[in-house]
C-alpha cells in the first residue's frame, strides 16, 4: 500500500503538474482548504512563475471582485496607478492584505515591463462583487454597460436613458444593507425598481451581443470584453439581489449558486483568451457537487469548476490542496487512517499526487474523513479523488504568513 501511494507522489512543478494530464488546459483550477494563509499562496505563485515560462499561461484568476480586479490588471499590465493603490482597492475579501499577493502583482509587473501587449501577463478576479455582509449596487457595473453602448447604439435601441438608470437605481446603501444578508425584507432585490432594472440589464446585454460585429469594430475587442464583463455582473448581481429577498428554505442554496455561476461565467470568458490558472477555494473549483452547514442547515450547489468543466471537458483541469497541519488555527496532525493522515507519513514537505491513482491504491481502506479543529478548514473528500486530477499536499502550514481575512469558502 505505502510503496502504491508514493507511486502517485510527484514535486509541485509545471512539467509534474502537465504530466498528469492529456493536455494542456485551458483553464488550470488550484484549489485551497482555508483562506487567509500566504504558505499557500507561495505555492500557487511558484507554479504560476513556471506555467508562465514553461506552459505559455498568461493569466492568473483569484477568488476576488472582478471590478475590482481590473484596477490590479491596469497596474500589471501598464502600471497605471500605483502598487499600493492596486492592492488596497484591487482586491476584496481583504486578500490585498496578503503579503503573498503583493509579491504576485509586482512579479508580474515586472515581467510585464518592455513587453509588447500580446506577451503580457493578465490578472483577473472571478468572484463577483459580494461580500460575507452582503451584494453590491449593481450601479456600476449597469452604467458602464450603458456608457459603453450609447455612442455606437441608436437611442431608441438603448431602452433607457442614462438619467433612467439613476433613479431606478436609488442610493446604493440600499443594495448593500448589510441586514439584507439574514433578513429578506431588508433586501430591495425583488422592488419594483429592481423588477424592471433586471428587465433593462438584460436587454442592454441581449443589444451587446446582437450588435458585436459593429461595436468590436468601432472600439476594439478589449473594450467589447470589458462590457461583457459589465454585463454579466450587472445581470448576475440582480439576480442575487433577487434571491436575497426570497424568504424560502432554499434562499441560502439558491445565493451560493448565483455566486459560483458568476465566478464560472468570469472563468469561462478568461478561458477564452488563453490559457489560464484559477485559485480559489476548493468548494469553488472542484468537478463534484459542492456542500456546507449554514446555521445548522445542509447547504449544496453546484460550484463554479463543475459548471467549468461540464463546459469545457479535458480543458478544464483541477488540482485541490490539502493540509497536514496549521497548528497556529488549532489543527494539527490529522487522524491515523484518514487521507490526510496517510499522506502525512510521507516524507515530503510538499508534494502533488496523481488523484485517480491516489483513490485507486487506497480503495476502501480509508475512514471516515478527517475532521477539523477549525471551522475555516475544510478537509478533502476522498470521495472526490476520482473526480479531481491531482492532489496538491502541504504538510505543515508555518505561523507567520497568515493574513487577516474571512475564513469560509
Amino acid at each position: 500500500m505505502a510503496t502504491d501511494i508514493k507511486n502517485t507522489v510527484h514535486a509541485v512543478e509545471a512539467a509534474a503538474v502537465m504530466g498528469l494530464l492529456p493536455a494542456r488546459p485551458r483553464v488550470l483550477a488550484l484549489g485551497e482548504p482555508t483562506h487567509g494563509e500566504d504558505a499557500l499562496l507561495d505555492v500557487r505563485n511558484e507554479l504560476f512563475r513556471q506555467l508562465v515560462e514553461e506552459e505559455g499561461y498568461r493569466t492568473i484568476a483569484i477568488e476576488s471582485d472582478c471590478l475590482m480586479g481590473l484596477l490590479v490588471d491596469a497596474y500589471v499590465t501598464s502600471g497605471s496607478g500605483s502598487l499600493d493603490e492596486a492592492m488596497e482597492h484591487g482586491f476584496s475579501h481583504g486578500f490585498g492584505a496578503s503579503e503573498a499577493n503583493r509579491e504576485l502583482v509586482c512579479w508580474m509587473r515586472a515581467y510585464n515591463d518592455g513587453r509588447p501587449p500580446s506577451d503580457r501577463l493578465r490578472f483577473a478576479g472571478v468572484d463577483g462583487p459580494l461580500e460575507m455582509t452582503g451584494a453590491a449596487s449593481p450601479r456600476q457595473a449597469l452604467t458602464a454597460l450603458h456608457a459603453y453602448l450609447a455612442p455606437h447604439v441608436d437611442d431608441d435601441l438603448l431602452f433607457c436613458t442614462a438619467h433612467t438608470l439613476d433613479g431606478l437605481l436609488g442610493a446604493d446603501d440600499r443594495w448593500s444593507e448589510p441586514a439584507a444578508m439574514t433578513d429578506p425584507v431588508r433586501s430591495t432585490g425583488r422592488s419594483a425598481e429592481a423588477g424592471e432594472l433586471r428587465l433593462l440589464a438584460d436587454d442592454l446585454v441581449a443589444l451587446l451581443d446582437a450588435r458585436t460585429p459593429h461595436l468590436i469594430a468601432a472600439t476594439s475587442r478589449e473594450e467589447w470584453e470589458l462590457a461583457r464583463l459589465h454585463g454579466r455582473t450587472a445581470t448576475g448581481l440582480l439576480r442575487y439581489h433577487f434571491w436575497m429577498a426570497d424568504a424560502s428554505p432554499g434562499r441560502m442554496a439558491r445565493l451560493l449558486g448565483q455566486r459560483d455561476l458568476m465566478m464560472a461565467e468570469n472563468l469561462l470568458a478568461l478561458a477564452e483568451r488563453g490559457p489560464t490558472l484559477v485559485h480559489a477555494h476548493n468548494s469553488h473549483l472542484q468537478r463534484a457537487r459542492s456542500s456546507m452547514r449554514m446555521g445548522g442547515l445542509p447547504l449544496e450547489w453546484w460550484s463554479a469548476g463543475s459548471i467549468a468543466s461540464a463546459r469545457l471537458g479535458e480543458e478544464y483541469a483541477f488540482f485541490a490542496t490539502a493540509l497536514g497541519t496549521i497548528r497556529h488555527r488549532g489543527v494539527d496532525a490529522p487522524q491515523p487512517g484518514t487521507l490526510e493522515g496517510l499522506l502525512y507519513a510521507l516524507p515530503d514537505d510538499l508534494c502533488v499526487l496523481d488523484s485517480p491513482g491516489l483513490g485507486a491504491a487506497l480503495a476502501d481502506t480509508l475512514a471516515a474523513p478527517r475532521a477539523s479543529a477549525w471551522f475555516g478548514y475544510f478537509p478533502f473528500e476522498p470521495a472526490h479523488l476520482a473526480v479531481t486530477d491531482g492532489l496538491v499536499f502541504i504538510k505543515d502550514i508555518p505561523q507567520g504568513r497568515a493574513t487577516s481575512i474571512r475564513p469560509s469558502p
